[in-house]
């Protein structure tokens, strides 16, 4: 998995590309709780995430409360249609901020 990464203003966007599996989780986790510690609000942009595993959506879940305990933003924009099936059949559509398009979210950031 390769994981894009840009600055929208004050936003850090992160752009998983691929899998997020128990392969790839260790290493996205670790840069989304870098961006969380580097940025007040941080965006996942799943256009190029084609599938999302259980481990994908722990690395998620950890994020989550640590961007709640920071008071820090954290969404997700353009889920595919597999991941965004993972997200509502786990019930994460209900966890996380999902936005349809990266401009969208980027507009909802405070």
């Amino acid at each position: 998995m390769d994981i894009q990464e840009q600055r929208q203003g004050n936003v850090m966007v992160l752009g998983p590309v691929g899998r997020l599996d128990s392969l790839s989780c260790r290493d996205f986790e670790a840069r989304l709780l870098g961006a969380l510690n580097e940025s007040k609000a941080v965006l996942v942009d799943c256009t190029g995430l084609e599938y999302i595993s259980s481990a994908g959506l722990r690395s998620l879940l950890v994020a989550a409360k640590q961007a709640r305990a920071a008071s820090s933003q954290l969404a997700l924009a353009a889920l595919r249609d597999n991941p965004r099936e993972v997200f509502e059949i786990s019930g994460f559509s209900a966890i996380f901020a999902i936005h349809a398009t990266v401009e969208e979210a980027l507009a909802s950031f405070t």
